[in-house]
């Protein structure tokens, strides 16, 4: 199949795990035999060699906004792709979601991955918010198929709106130190500090885990790595009264640097609290982190296995956290414990193989539905 996928900064690129996500389908799309392209930003890459590891790569421009920058390049991206002659396009997220209706209105299959609840994003105001919601219906009216990346959503859209989904998770590789003394380069030892690895934004509640962290008896650090795209009074505060233990080193580009991070932690603390599943916590599981997370539905889901197997402690306010990331201090076994049996959650559900597999097997149905039409 012609495969066309929309709604990335581009390939490969390490701003969040939308960027992960496509680095690691596409490429394993194209091994498959398909003929996989990937739109991306043009302002964000030097080296713009027409092809990654099987992939093309199509550069066209946009604007660095937070919210115009994808919208104005999806646009772009979508208009190419119905020249390009593709048998699916596949959107990514709820901000490239409304430009669905283009292939739609020249009846060219397309899927679209709603990636959980955009609209409930503390960093969206009244207009982004509509936007969103939006979004969301005319996905739900045009595309051929939609996917959801947990079963929690899958459900809810089933309830709410009637409509079955395709559920694929995000993936993970299973990982281990290759260079632990890469965390030197940010005065770090290993075992002796708590990560959080995400974009900083309200929902993802930092503010709240840098609160229990403070809190708890110990000589570890906390080590922030992200960032926000755009100004955040909020980020602003949160950097101002952090303290000397506890570092932001901001975003990290190298995913190599990314994985000895996880690797050398003593745990990883996930505060998302909006979204599917999300790609940083199947990632720390991927690296064999020892895990608290925030208790939302999407992090329940990730977290237990299907006998009822926990793979990491789960807080839902402040007061709990404090209490796991004590134990975490005074309990070294229960560390260990989590650590152990990380990857089998992993080679369980969330291998990227397995993801590939369902967008492969989504694609074909489409694609055969398509054909199979009156006049195709």
């Amino acid at each position: 199949m012609k495969i066309g996928m929309i709604g990335f900064r581009g390939i490969p690129h390490t701003y969040s795990g939308n960027e992960e996500f496509v680095r690691q389908l596409a490429p394993r799309l194209a091994e498959r035999g398909h003929d996989v392209t990937v739109y991306c930003r043009s302002n964000l890459f030097t080296d713009r060699t027409p092809i990654y590891q099987g992939v093309h790569r199509v550069f066209l421009p946009t604007i660095e906004h937070k919210s115009g920058g994808m919208f104005i390049h999806a646009t772009l991206a979508v208009t190419a792709a119905l020249r390009h002659g593709l048998d699916i396009i596949y959107i990514h997220t709820l901000p490239s979601a409304p430009h669905s209706l283009l292939p739609w209105l020249f009846r060219k299959p397309v899927i679209v991955n709603m990636d959980g609840f955009e609209w409930q994003r503390d960093k969206w105001g009244m207009i982004g918010k509509t936007y969103f919601k939006l979004a969301r219906n005319i996905a739900l009216v045009v595309a051929d198929e939609i996917v959801n990346d947990c079963e929690v959503l899958r459900q809810y859209y089933l309830k709410n709106f009637g409509r079955d989904s395709a559920f694929i998770p995000y993936g993970a590789e299973l990982e281990s130190s290759r260079a632990p003394a890469v965390i030197r380069k940010w005065g770090l030892k290993p075992d002796a500090y708590y990560l959080i690895a995400s974009r900083l934004v309200p929902e993802n509640n930092a503010d709240k885990i840098i609160n229990a962290y403070r809190r708890i008896a110990t000589d570890r650090l906390l080590v922030i790595a992200g960032s926000a795209n755009y100004s955040s009074p909020w980020l602003d505060r949160i950097r101002a009264e952090a303290g000397e233990r506890i570092r932001f080193i901001g975003h990290v580009s190298d995913p190599g640097d990314v994985i000895e991070l996880h690797c050398s932690c003593h745990a990883y603390i996930h505060g998302h609290s909006v979204g599917g599943t999300n790609p940083s916590l199947v990632k720390a599981l991927g690296c064999g982190n020892c895990i608290a997370a925030f208790s939302s539905a999407f992090n329940r889901e990730v977290l237990t296995g299907p006998d009822g197997t926990l793979y990491g402690e789960l807080f839902a306010d402040e007061d709990e956290l404090v209490r796991i990331l004590q134990q975490f201090e005074d309990e070294p076994r229960v560390v260990e414990s989590y650590r152990a049996r990380a990857w089998s959650r992993v080679r369980e559900a969330y291998t990227w193989e397995q993801v590939t597999d369902g967008y492969e097997a989504v694609f074909r149905a489409v694609h055969e539905r398509r054909r199979r039409r009156p006049g195709a």
